[in-house]
């Protein structure tokens, strides 16, 4: 080989190289996308929806949950309470106290046919109305985003979902890049009848939005089935969530908080303290006492109060406000009304602190109406990022044909990427494993047509 050959042939080794690489980049993007694209449409309208959630079920639920301000004193908890149980007929579990002057209380109920939400006006204690325990609109667009209505193997789909959306967004970023080219890159170009306006639509809309979907999908991570699970159980069990030295001295129950009231993330296994030395004849405090105690200790208003259920039980007040340093939950002894265990944000590990925060930015509540309003102009972006998706892939594609990206040459790029995607396997399994099933599927995809082509 001569040295012009050689000048020549390293240009062009290194041009086909950097072509291999782009097709396995786009073969993956394009898996990527098939898989996390309708996942992505679902979650974008339901989580725009429920970003505004108190703002929608104020309205959507006026009859229940908004009361005429009077000048006259609420009645008492326990007359609300009274109340709720003769219009339905049970036992109470918990007490809501009103978060406004024109907000109803809410008492939840234990009847022969399950939990209900009864909601009574705390001026008058006319009931206004009951429903089912978590079923107003909310709770069930937020039970439609997170598949929760669909079983266990759905939420584990939501999981694989978000781990791949990253990557469709970091082999995005790789397919975007200029390489020497301007148009496409910050600008949209053409008219929509023409292919090339969706792709600049896409990879524009892709670039602003990218960010935000890698955030969203790590920030929901912690609902999880698999994943957040076991991290909860381990930044829990090594004092990197709840601090577990706050319990000192006090007797605790295999009762979880997260069985009695909805808790945050962090306290989702926080196991409930009991009430010590329990005298036979022993009389509980009231509940317009324990309340009375919640109000001198500080709580947010709008609190919840857990009411014992056993004679070990404890008043379990919580809170669980936009102003994450106003999250808190204590627990008072039924008897003495003495607080067993006084927990907030601040008393957290550095993990508790750090996914509660994401938690919160990502439901819309750190920043206000501003995070509010970027949520839900990330949420249509994203809607628009998979529509042009769509459109673009329909103009593509052959006819008859799924329009697969073609295979790199050299199959040492291919696996050399599948490697540095098994990197992000390993950190969320149901991700590696669906990659493995993918690698599955696109082997016997590429054998079929092999096959029919030599049959051909």
């Amino acid at each position: 080989m001569s040295l012009q050959d050689t000048a020549i042939g390293r240009p062009a080794r290194a041009a086909t190289g950097a072509s291999d690489l782009y097709r396995a980049v786009w073969r993956w993007h394009f898996y990527a996308g098939l898989l996390v694209l309708p996942f992505l449409i679902s979650l974008s309208i339901t989580g725009a929806l429920y970003i505004y959630r108190d703002e929608i079920d104020a309205w959507y639920h006026a009859d229940l949950k908004r009361v005429a301000v009077q000048q006259a004193d609420r009645i008492a908890p326990t007359a609300m309470v009274a109340s709720a149980l003769q219009v339905v007929p049970g036992s109470a579990l918990k007490y809501t106290a009103p978060a406004h002057p024109d907000s109803s209380a809410e008492i939840t109920v234990k009847t022969a046919d399950g939990k209900s939400a009864v909601y009574v006006d705390p001026y008058s204690g006319l009931v206004l109305g009951a429903l089912s325990d978590r079923s107003t609109l909310m709770w069930t667009i937020r039970y439609l985003h997170s598949l929760k209505y669909f079983g266990t193997y759905a939420r584990y789909a939501i999981e694989i979902a978000a781990g791949w959306s990253i990557l469709l967004v970091g082999t995005g970023i790789y397919l975007w890049w200029p390489r020497g080219q301007k148009g496409g890159v910050l600008s949209v170009r053409g008219r929509p009848q023409r292919r090339v306006f969706w792709r600049d639509l896409h990879a524009v809309t892709g670039l602003f939005v990218g960010g935000f979907i890698v955030f969203l999908a790590i920030t929901g991570m912690p609902w999880s089935g698999v994943w957040g699970a076991k991290v909860n159980q381990w930044a829990n069990g090594n004092n990197f969530g709840y601090p577990d030295g706050v319990r000192v001295n006090v007797p605790m129950s295999d009762q979880k908080l997260d069985d009695i009231a909805k808790t945050s993330w962090t306290l989702e296994q926080a196991r409930l303290p009991e009430t010590p030395n329990v005298q036979d004849g022993a009389a509980p405090i009231s509940l317009d006492q324990a309340v009375m105690k919640f109000d001198a200790l500080g709580l947010h208003p709008g609190y919840s109060v857990a009411l014992p259920g056993r004679p070990q039980g404890v008043f379990t007040g919580s809170v669980y406000p936009d102003d994450l340093s106003q999250q808190r939950v204590i627990h008072l002894d039924q008897y003495s009304g003495e607080p067993l265990l006084d927990m907030g944000y601040g008393d957290y590990g550095p993990m508790g602190k750090a996914l509660e925060w994401g938690i919160n930015t990502h439901m819309g509540q750190t920043f206000g109406a501003a995070n509010q309003l970027i949520l839900v102009m990330a949420c249509i972006a994203t809607v628009l990022l998979c529509v042009s998706a769509a459109v673009m892939w329909w103009k593509r594609r052959p006819s008859g044909s799924l329009g697969v990206p073609p295979m790199p040459s050299d199959k040492r790029v291919l696996r050399g990427l599948v490697a540095i995607l098994a990197l992000g396997g390993i950190l969320f399994p149901l991700v590696g494993a669906s990659l493995i099933v993918m690698l599955a599927l696109d082997a016997i995809f590429m054998r079929s047509r092999r096959f029919g082509g030599a049959a051909g």
